[in-house]
């Protein structure tokens, strides 16, 4: 006798096997120019940069259920630095400091704002619409961070060393794009191209990214003014002034 579970097993091994057999990939590498950030420099830090394919034709995978992704805040600082997501993920942003944070964004990308809360809690906030968020603390001019929200579940922020590898891809047409916070729109743009994924893999050569025309804006607070009152990290906020 053939137990009904010995058939759905080798059913779901039918469907990996051709999953495995139609999937393609495509790898690559990205090196950062004409930087003045010292970790470009002087150790060669080319991550932080998102990859993304979007279909040619068709829809994108969906999203599975109760998708979530995490941006912690330590010692002042947002990990990580730059998060894509798919559209519809939910982020935590866990305080793991021993004082209060307030993540915000008001740029056009999400915004949202989460409020003061304190040591050894949490928040979060679900992201609807494809954009780049920038993420900023109302108590701490010096925290910054950048959500990069895809209509795409193809997508990697390269490490270190900038490779990349996207995998588990159906075979296709896409548009190859990138992101880079110390890039123009006009140098992002110019790296925009169409790529073909089949049921193998597709190795790109390097790609420079240039940094040059990048200049920093200075950020103000969620009420749009400037940082003038230094923190109370003793933990203590009687009153935010707008």
């Amino acid at each position: 006798m053939i137990w009904p579970s010995h058939i759905f097993f080798s059913l779901l091994l039918s469907v990996a096997a051709v999953t495995n057999l139609v999937a393609g990939s495509l790898s690559g590498r990205v090196e950062l120019r004409d930087s003045q950030d010292i970790a470009v420099r002087k150790r060669m830090d080319f991550s932080g940069v998102v990859v993304w394919l979007e279909p040619v034709n068709g829809s994108p995978a969906p999203l599975p259920a109760e998708t979530a992704a995490k941006m912690i805040q330590k010692d002042k600082t947002f990990t990580p630095h730059v998060l894509p997501i798919q559209v519809g993920t939910s982020v935590d942003f866990p305080n793991f400091d021993p004082i209060f944070h307030n993540a915000f964004s008001n740029y056009n990308g999400q915004l949202f704002d989460v409020g003061l809360y304190p040591p050894g809690t949490s928040r979060h906030v679900r992201f609807a619409r494809p954009g780049v968020v920038r993420v900023f603390c109302n108590i701490h001019a010096n925290m910054s961070a950048v959500i990069v929200v895809l209509n795409t579940p193809y997508f990697q922020a390269t490490p270190k060393k900038g490779n990349f590898l996207l995998d588990n891809i159906p075979p296709g047409e896409y548009i190859l794009r990138f992101f880079h916070e110390r890039a123009t729109q006009a140098t992002l743009d110019a790296l925009t191209r169409r790529i073909t994924i089949t049921n193998g893999s597709v190795a790109l050569p390097a790609i420079d990214i240039s940094e040059s025309g990048y200049i920093v804006i200075p950020h103000h607070n969620k009420y749009g003014h400037d940082y003038t009152d230094p923190p109370d990290d003793g933990g203590v906020y009687p009153a935010v002034r707008k």
